[in-house]
């Protein structure tokens, strides 16, 4: 087997195609973002495993990272009026999101501050003039100022004005509410840098929440979201994607400490694609699944391929549908799987064509559970016609993708797979006699950078 013994480290890439050889042939010239890499060699030691497994490490997570990093907990349009509010839980803590009267949004923690009792339940959602404690009836405004309390005459001791709900720094982005538990955390778009310069927020304003899937986790945090931060899996685990989406060709990038990209190329075969395949072959397997939108005789013109069809194609149906301008974007921004991780547990896929938003936290206080929350995003309605933002569906591990409403069942398939794949590393990693995880030097980058980060909040 030749290693490529001449190269340094981290210096070997896949032969064949690259990203960047596509994105050249692509129809239109591709943006500075998308042809600029940004790859360092970050060293090749293993990960260890107690990093999964140890419910001591899980504990010091709890106390130095999560309470001190940005995520989002909703959607703008799940709380559009005064008064409007939802609950985001993640691990031990609990943060009410709230619409206030002046049309603000503010951010509190989900606690009473006469005994600590929790206000509101925990993932639930709702309206209301006022937030009142279920215990003993301590009354905020939706300011988060102490109104009332049962009783004034026994607390001579308290001033309301000390006993407001606690803050929680709250911002926006791209449709999305982040909440951050920390008053000294850098401000959001500082922490996201450069996402907000690479996409435009409104590229995910103008979106809709169509689908909200919940799925209950047999493993930790970081081994779900692991399980999408590299395409290494893809020519084993999901095969039936080979013939139209690239696999180890695909491109991975990072930029400082907490956001880290890959571009995974669609309606071109993978690298280990062993079966000769035509241009319109391409296109007919990229047309798999959900796609009853699209014209089943699309057809690639001699010398043309799968991704320009494909790309013009969505170009000319949004522009019947009244949506925005495309003809200027190039193919890579519509059909590609262009993700963006941002530490320590979301990924926003910016694509035109995949449209998804994943995020991973821990469920409850146990280090083997997780929740992963899978969220499909579709334009909104240029006309001003109304649209419904989906409710989250929550299922349990052993629950098939394919059952949940709506979902596409190829689809549901193929997040199926990767469930498989996760609870099976959790499991192993739990009975290897080896010390950790060994990870490539390339393909796996995002994972190593995710880690280097993680140890410096927990100050190893």
């Amino acid at each position: 087997m030749n290693r490529m013994t001449d190269l340094k480290p981290g210096e070997a890439r896949c032969p064949g195609i690259s990203v960047q050889d596509l994105l050249r042939q692509d129809s239109r010239t591709a943006p500075n973002y998308l042809t600029a890499e940004s790859y360092a060699f970050l060293g090749d030691g293993d990960i260890p495993f107690e990093r999964y497994t140890s419910p001591d490490y899980f504990q010091q997570e709890l106390k130095l990272l999560w309470p001190k990093v940005w995520q989002w907990a909703c959607r703008e349009e799940h709380i559009p009026e005064p008064g409007d509010y939802i609950v985001y839980d993640f691990g031990p803590y609990s943060v009410i999101v709230q619409r206030t009267e002046s049309g603000a949004i503010k951010a509190f923690r989900n606690a009473c501050t006469h005994r600590g009792t929790k206000l509101k339940p925990a993932n639930s959602e709702g309206s209301g003039s006022q937030i009142r404690c279920p215990y003993h009836g301590w009354t905020w405004d939706l300011e988060g100022r102490l109104a009332s309390f049962p009783c004034e005459w026994d607390f001579p001791h308290v001033d309301p004005a000390d006993y407001g709900l606690g803050q929680v720094r709250v911002d926006t982005w791209g449709g999305f509410v982040f909440v951050n538990l920390d008053p000294d955390a850098p401000p959001l778009r500082e922490y996201m840098h450069p996402l907000p310069e690479h996409v435009a927020s409104a590229v995910f304003e103008d979106r809709y929440v169509a689908m909200h899937v919940q799925k209950e986790l047999n493993c930790n945090w970081k081994v779900a979201s692991e399980a999408f931060l590299e395409a290494y899996h893809v020519m084993e685990t999901h095969s039936q994607l080979m013939r139209a989406s690239g696999d180890a060709n695909t491109q991975y990038d990072f930029y400082g400490d907490n956001v880290n990209r890959l571009i995974n190329v669609a309606g071109s075969p993978g690298v280990f694609l062993k079966e000769p395949i035509t241009e319109q072959e391409i296109l007919d397997c990229f047309l798999i699944g959900d796609r009853s939108d699209v014209d089943s005789k699309l057809l690639v013109p001699e010398g043309g391929t799968a991704r320009k069809v494909m790309a013009q194609y969505y170009r000319d149906m949004v522009a019947a549908q009244g949506g925005a301008d495309l003809s200027g974007v190039c193919d890579s921004e519509i059909v590609d799987s262009i993700a963006y991780f941002v530490f320590p547990n979301q990924q926003f896929f910016s694509g035109v064509s995949f449209p998804i938003v994943y995020r991973f936290r821990p469920l409850g206080m146990q280090h083997d559970k997780s929740l992963f929350d899978l969220v499909i995003l579709k334009p909104k309605p240029r006309n001003g016609e109304p649209f419904e933002t989906a409710a989250p569906v929550r299922i349990r591990s052993e629950v098939s993708y394919e059952t949940v409403p709506g979902m596409d069942p190829y689809i549901g398939h193929i997040y199926d797979q990767d469930t498989g794949n996760m609870e099976a590393a959790q499991e192993g990693a739990m009975t290897s006699g080896k010390r950790g995880a060994t990870l490539a030097n390339y393909q796996e980058i995002r994972i190593r950078h995710m880690h280097r980060t993680l140890e410096k909040y927990l100050g190893r």
